[in-house]
C-alpha cells in the first residue's frame, strides 16, 4: 500500500521527475512512484504556484532560471530528435526486412504502444484521420485477401490442367466459362502478387531453304491469310524439334486459316519433301476431301518439290506463294510452331530423347485442337469454334 503522508523530499523529487522525463505523463509518473494520479496532479499545481509566490532568492546564491529554462527546453528538443530518429531507423528496418508491400499504416499499428500515435503519424507525415480509416477496412482487405488466395489457387489449378502454358487471356477465359465474374486485370495483378510466371517465346531457327531453280506457283490469296469458314484455306511450315545429343527432329503442319485447326501433321528425322507430303495425307483424311481449298506456302524448297505438287495435285488443292517472300506471308504457322516449343520445353533447350520429343509433341498438338484456347477465335478451342459455326450454318440455312 502506498504512503498515506509524503515528506516534502518526496513531493519536490516526484515533481522534478515529472518534470525533466520528456514524453512523460502524470499517469505513468504516478505509476511509476506508486501514487495516486491526482495527488501528484496536486503537488505539481501546488510547486507551480509556490514558485510564483515565493520571494526571489539572492542572486549570488540562485543558478539563472532563463539558463535553466533553456537547458529544459534543449533536453527536451534532443530527447525528441533522438524518438524521431528510432521511429526512422525503425521504419527503415521495418520496410527493407520484408518483401511484402507493407503499409505505413501497419508500421504505426505496430509500434503505437512504443511510441504513440500522434508522434509516429507526425513523423511518417500521415494523417491520423487515414489510420482510423484503414482501421476500419482492415475486415474488408482480411475479406479481399482471402478472396485472392482462393483466386490464385483456381489459377495454379488451371495451369497445372494446361501444362502450366495459360496466361492471363487463357485463364480469364476459362474462369468466365467456368462462371466465375473476373476481369483480366485482376488475374495479372493476382499472378503477379503470387508470382505465377507465364512462358516466353524462344530465339527461332531457320528452317526454310528456298530452292533457286524451283518452279513458282501463282499467288492465289493476294497475302489475304483468312479464310471465312473451315476447310477452304490451310497454311504449313516447318520447324525443328532440337534433342540432346543427337540431330533434331523436324515438324510438318497443315493448319486451317478459317478455325486453326491442325488438320494434319508429321514429324521425321529429315527436311526432304516426303514431310510435307506426310503431313498433307492426315489432313486429307481428316477433312474427308480437300478439294477447292487453297494452301499458301513460302518459297521452301519442300513446298516447291514436284512430290509435293503431285500430292496436291491428287487431293484437288490449289498451291498458291507471293511474288515475293515475307515473314508475314507464313506469320500464323510461325506463331504455331512457337507456342508448341514453348508449352512443351517450357525453358529447356531440347528434348532429353527423340521419343520424348515426339511423345510430347504428340501430346500437345492433341490438346491443341480439342482444348487449347486460341486468342483469335474468342478463347475456345479450334474443335469447339468449328463445332460452333458449323451449327451457326446449319440455323441460318434452316431460317432461310
Amino acid at each position: 500500500m502506498g504512503m498515506k503522508h509524503y515528506p516534502p523530499e518526496f513531493k519536490a523529487d516526484a515533481v522534478a521527475l515529472y518534470r525533466w522525463r520528456p514524453g512523460a505523463t502524470i499517469v505513468s509518473v504516478a505509476v511509476d512512484l506508486g501514487v495516486n494520479a491526482e495527488t501528484l496532479r496536486n503537488w505539481i499545481r501546488g510547486a507551480g504556484n509556490a514558485s510564483a509566490t515565493s520571494p526571489p532568492a539572492a542572486p549570488s546564491k540562485r543558478p539563472d532560471t532563463s539558463l535553466e529554462a533553456e537547458n529544459r527546453a534543449l533536453r527536451k528538443e534532443v530527447a525528441e530528435l533522438r524518438q524521431e530518429r528510432e521511429i526512422l531507423r525503425r521504419a527503415a528496418k521495418y520496410f527493407a526486412g520484408r518483401d511484402e508491400p507493407v503499409s505505413r499504416f501497419q508500421f504505426v499499428a505496430d509500434h503505437q504502444r512504443l511510441f504513440g500515435v500522434k508522434r509516429l503519424c507526425r513523423v511518417l507525415g500521415l494523417p491520423r484521420s487515414g489510420l482510423y480509416r484503414w482501421i476500419d477496412s482492415a475486415p474488408a482487405r482480411a475479406a479481399r485477401s482471402a478472396a485472392d488466395a482462393r483466386l490464385a489457387e483456381r489459377i495454379r489449378a488451371i495451369r497445372t490442367d494446361s501444362d502450366g502454358t495459360y496466361g492471363v487471356p487463357r485463364i480469364t477465359a476459362e474462369l468466365r466459362d467456368a462462371g466465375e465474374r473476373v476481369n483480366h486485370k485482376r488475374i495479372e495483378h493476382g499472378m503477379r502478387a503470387f508470382e505465377i510466371v507465364g512462358l516466353h517465346l524462344r530465339k527461332r531457327h531457320r528452317t526454310t531453304l528456298a530452292d533457286p531453280v524451283a518452279r513458282k506457283v501463282a499467288d492465289q490469296i493476294g497475302r489475304d491469310f483468312t479464310a471465312v469458314e473451315p476447310n477452304t484455306r490451310y497454311v504449313g511450315d516447318i520447324t525443328y524439334l532440337p534433342v540432346a545429343g543427337a540431330p533434331p527432329l523436324y515438324l510438318a503442319t497443315v493448319i486451317d486459316l478459317c478455325s486453326r485447326r491442325l488438320a494434319g501433321w508429321a514429324i521425321a528425322d529429315h527436311m526432304r519433301a516426303e514431310l510435307v507430303v506426310d503431313a498433307l495425307i492426315p489432313a486429307q483424311r481428316a477433312r474427308g476431301d480437300l478439294r477447292g481449298a487453297i494452301f499458301p506456302s513460302d518459297h521452301g524448297s519442300q513446298y516447291t518439290s514436284k512430290a509435293f505438287a503431285d500430292a496436291c495435285d491428287d487431293a484437288g488443292v490449289t498451291r498458291s506463294m507471293s511474288a515475293v517472300g515475307s515473314s508475314a506471308d507464313n506469320a500464323l504457322a510461325e506463331a504455331f510452331n512457337a507456342s508448341l516449343k514453348r508449352e512443351t520445353l517450357r525453358h529447356a533447350k531440347h528434348w532429353p530423347t527423340a521419343r520424348q520429343a515426339r511423345l510430347d509433341t504428340f501430346r500437345w498438338v492433341t490438346r491443341y485442337n480439342t482444348r487449347r484456347r486460341h486468342s483469335s477465335l474468342g478463347q475456345v478451342s479450334p474443335t469447339a469454334y468449328e463445332a460452333a459455326f458449323t451449327t451457326s450454318t446449319t440455323t441460318l440455312t434452316q431460317a432461310a
